[in-house]
């Protein structure tokens, strides 16, 4: 698939001050998609009927964006404290394009850790600092052998995968792919659902990656791929061998208290009541909160918030939180 030279100005939400360039690029190709339309027989295949027409109707031009210069990142090194190895390799592959002509090209990415560490955070931070889109996957569920390139049309119930959906429905020729859990897909599919990942992630052969539900080529060269896993051993060598691997640590009691902190800062600004609260969590409230992930502080917050109002007053205290320790009891009956 070719790219057009217009050159165009985009501007998503929250760029903190930065004007992404964006080039089209052409996805598929219309010809390609009206062919097959007319090949369909007459009140058969309406879902894949429906699919041609909007891939006709939206047009095969999406946006393929890139920051203007190298983006400012230092609040990202403030709120992600236990993904400095994986900003530093980031900020080295914006630096290759920032003062050329040359497309963003970043290198697949693999986020190993425990769960609740901030992956899956960091990969909408990335999207949001490049001014593109994000699909999201979950390699963990039972439908994790079409959710990457769809089921044929033969079947009741086909659609088309992830990939296809995320180029197709959204603007950008360069969305931020999330395949989370790469490391859950396990034996009990009919094929391998990481089979379709294999060519994805080469640039030469996702030019025209086909969807096995609309069967059109599509170009998903551009695409940029982060995965997460708790464990390596689960995945595939072929697929390792694609990705440049991190270990994200769980961050330590002075990093949980800063993301508990900007966290904290961050919900405040973003509600009419935040404003009635203290511009700071007091030293003991940062202290409960670096025991807590950072999947479980924006909750553990809300609540705090919420017990803080229902009490009147303007910050929260310790006994705001949700108690981490807290038990269920057993339901049954006493014998």
């Amino acid at each position: 698939m070719s790219s057009g030279c217009e050159l165009v100005l985009v501007q998503p939400d929250d760029m903190r001050g930065r004007i992404p360039i964006a080039h089209m690029r052409h996805l598929y190709r219309v010809d390609e998609v009206e062919k097959r339309l007319g090949k369909l027989p007459p009140r058969e295949h309406e879902s894949l009927r429906a699919t041609y027409e909007r891939m006709i109707d939206k047009g095969p031009d999406r946006f393929q964006v890139k920051p203007s210069g190298l983006p400012a990142m230092t609040h990202l090194y403030d709120e992600l404290p236990n993904f400095h190895d994986v900003l530093d390799d980031l900020r080295r592959q914006l630096a290759l394009c920032s003062d050329s002509r040359d497309a963003l090209e970043i290198t697949p990415m693999l986020l190993l850790g425990p769960p609740g560490v901030g992956k899956t955070h960091f990969a909408r931070e990335v999207a949001q600092l490049l001014g593109t889109g994000m699909g999201f996957m979950s390699m963990s569920s039972l439908t994790a052998g079409w959710v990457l390139s769809g089921a044929s049309s033969q079947w009741k119930g086909a659609k088309p995968g992830k990939v296809f959906e995320t180029l197709v429905d959204g603007q950008y020729a360069n969305p931020v792919m999330v395949v989370d859990e790469i490391d859950k897909t396990g034996g009990d599919h009919a094929y391998d659902p990481l089979g379709a990942l294999y060519g994805l992630l080469e640039h030469d052969t996702a030019h025209a990656f086909i969807d096995e539900f609309a069967e059109v080529p599509i170009d998903a060269s551009q695409v940029i791929w982060v995965a997460t896993a708790n464990d390596a051993r689960g995945i595939p060598d072929p697929i390792l061998n694609r990705m440049n691997v991190f270990e994200i640590e769980t961050p330590d009691e002075e990093a949980a208290r800063k993301i508990a902190s900007k966290l904290y800062a961050s919900i405040r600004s973003e509600h009419e009541w935040g404003q009635r609260f203290d511009p700071d969590l007091a030293d003991d409230v940062l202290d409960a909160m670096s025991h807590c992930a950072p999947r479980e502080m924006r909750r553990a917050l809300m609540t705090a918030f919420g017990n803080a109002k229902l009490d009147g007053r303007g910050q929260i205290d310790v006994q705001d939180l949700p108690d981490q320790h807290a038990r269920r009891k057993p339901i049954g009956f006493v014998q």
